[in-house]
């Protein structure tokens, strides 16, 4: 940091040396000399404590723990409690200068926003970085980060954000074309020069990024393109691609399904395996014949064509985001329009995108890609699903965008909690206010216990929740204990009247969830509301065969420090018993949130004892 010395000079080093040197020009020889020596001491520790800083600050990264992947930001584990703002929303600095404010009241520490080529780059070869400047000067300002989305020659399939001088030479940046040779708005994944145009763009762009913003490391992730593919078509039929497609599987995605024989993703796996292993051949020969299945929505429809386009999407993506990481090697993944009930085989989803069965040609033909990613707007049970598709070994789960309302705001927890989840991000994030977004006592809740999620992950010793109207109740296994949540209803008492203690709103609760930490033996800490769960041990103790609660401490983290707020005994918790009413036979300990009038978030830490 540059200092202002007594004499009015600035020195990068401090004044100390800028001192040094004025005085080896005012005294004698003998002193010229000792001065000379001590300012040499002084430039090898500044150069030593400059490695030194350099190492604490090495760039935005991923790294595995144990069973999962963290990212690193600043040299520490970040979990991402994020929201991605609508596409237009960072088009223009003064319409998002009140939103940055709101993203901070939200409880976000991370903004996911969209950066364009054609404001980048509107005439070829000169760019413009007047708006990522103010993307990463508001986000700063309010101590977030950003996550950048580049929308570069594709945005939900099409090409919408190419500079016009992009848009206006189809002959030097062809078009997809369908089998009636009919051109789409979609530049084609086979045209060179399109790729290396949208290179040479976002490489300026991270160039840039990384001039501004690597000390202070706002920007910490990015996604190129966006939801890639093709519809209504499974492949191009433009000159090139036909010629390509003729020519068969590639000789390098054969060879890496040689090299990874076995640790395929198992539908790749089973499909070559099918059609006899094949070293060479056709995209039908080796992965078998076009079929369309509109019944079952796991099926693989138009796979050779699928997998063809993939590839080169993937090539494609795999040399910009490439061209990206040689300015700045941040990470950075692709997400997708998933596969759905409705949307089930390709050119109904854009095929071509990062679905969880095409991994393996992502991983072969864009190394530069470190993860893919799905956009979900789906219900809650096909939500789950579809991330527990994208959670496998060397893809973490990250999403990006996700269907807002109360529902995804509960989920968030189980998402982090049960799927070691680096992002969780529901989209148009600014388009309610702080008060009005359900997400905003989530985040407040997460950002309480962020620490203790990122210290869990890959060790077997949480669990996310999620129980709602449709599925009540949630049963895992954790800690010894085998643990049974229910979504919490108002409970009376059989007389009639409410049950001291347990009682709550008429409001009928639709959604809950949760974290449950394993921090000891016998010892959880669980971060909810709306929900209750017991607690039974796996193993009997023939000794001591029942089980109640010891102690119950409702709480909160201060700066990753725990304080206790009250400690809950007898009917407010439970802390003990059964109410009188000979339900709980004491092999069980139970626990319930306390009501809250805020509707916000509780904290408790709670020990069981045997006797």
């Amino acid at each position: 940091m540059d200092n202002q010395c007594e004499d009015g000079r600035v020195e990068t080093n401090g004044c100390k040396v800028a001192l040094d040197i004025h005085y080896l020009h005012n005294n004698d020889a003998k002193n010229k000399i000792a001065s000379m020596k001590k300012l040499s001491l002084i430039i090898i520790f500044s150069i030593a404590a400059t490695t030194l800083s350099a190492q604490k600050t090495a760039i935005p990264h991923l790294e595995k723990k144990g069973s999962t992947t963290q990212l690193i930001v600043q040299g520490k584990p970040f979990l991402i409690l994020g929201g991605e703002l609508h596409n237009s929303s960072t088009s223009g600095a003064a319409y998002m200068r009140p939103i940055w404010e709101q993203m901070k009241k939200k409880n976000l520490n991370t903004v996911i926003a969209a950066v364009y080529w054609e404001l980048v780059e509107p005439q070829e070869g000169r760019f413009d970085f007047a708006l990522v400047d103010s993307m990463i000067n508001g986000a700063r300002k309010h101590d977030l980060h950003l996550v950048i989305l580049w929308f570069g020659s594709w945005k939900n399939g099409y090409s919408m954000y190419v500079p016009g001088w992009v848009k206006n030479n189809t002959e030097r940046f062809p078009r997809v074309k369908n089998k009636k040779g009919e051109p789409f708005v979609v530049l084609s994944a086979l045209g060179e020069a399109s790729m290396k145009a949208d290179a040479k763009a976002f490489k300026a762009v991270m160039q840039h990024i990384r001039q501004v913003d690597e000390k202070y490391q706002t920007v910490i992730t990015a996604q190129i393109e966006n939801e890639v593919g093709l519809f209504y078509e499974p492949r191009d039929y433009n000159e090139a691609a036909i010629m390509a497609y003729d020519q068969g599987v590639p000789a390098d995605l054969v060879n890496y399904l040689v090299a990874n024989k076995g640790k395929l993703q198992p539908e790749l796996d089973s499909v070559w395996k099918a059609n006899g292993n094949k070293t060479s051949g056709s995209w039908e020969e080796v992965f078998g014949k076009s079929v369309l299945n509109k019944e079952d929505a796991t099926a693989l429809s138009y796979l050779p064509e699928e997998l063809f386009t993939v590839y080169h999407y993937a090539r494609y993506i795999g040399q910009v985001a490439a061209a990206g990481k040689e300015a700045y090697p941040i990470p950075m993944y692709v997400n997708a329009w998933i596969k759905q009930h409705g949307f089930s085989w390709p050119s109904r989803y854009p095929s071509g995108g990062p679905v969880p069965h095409t991994l393996d040609v992502w991983r072969q033909a864009a190394p530069a890609i470190d993860f893919i990613a799905p956009d979900i707007y789906v219900s809650i049970p096909e939500a789950r699903y579809t991330i527990e598709q994208y959670h496998r070994p060397g893809n973490p789960v990250f999403i990006p965008e996700f269907k807002p309302g109360a529902a995804s705001a509960s989920l968030a927890f189980w998402a982090y909690g049960q799927q070691d989840a680096i992002s969780f991000s529901p989209f148009g994030i600014d388009e309610s206010s702080p008060e009005e977004d359900p997400i905003t006592k989530s985040y407040a809740a997460l950002s309480q216990v962020q620490q203790l999620i990122l210290q869990h992950q890959g060790k077997g010793t949480m669990a996310g929740i999620y129980v709602d109207t449709t599925d009540k109740s949630q049963s895992f296994e954790l800690n010894g204990y085998s643990v049974k949540v229910n979504l919490s209803q108002p409970l009376f008492a059989p007389a009639g009247g409410a049950v001291a203690g347990l009682s709550s709103s008429d409001k009928r609760v639709m959604s809950a969830g949760g974290i449950v930490f394993a921090t000891g033996a016998d010892e959880f800490i669980v971060v909810g509301k709306d929900f209750s769960a017991t607690f039974t041990p796996i193993k009997a103790d023939t000794q001591k065969t029942k089980i109640d609660i010891e102690y119950m401490d409702e709480g909160s983290f201060v700066n990753g420090k725990w304080i206790t707020i009250r400690r809950l005994n007898g009917d407010e918790g439970t802390g003990g018993g059964d109410y009188g009413f000979g339900f709980n036979k004491g092999f069980s300990g139970m626990f319930r949130f306390q009501p809250s009038a805020t509707g916000n978030y509780n904290i408790v830490k709670f020990k069981l004892y045997k006797y």
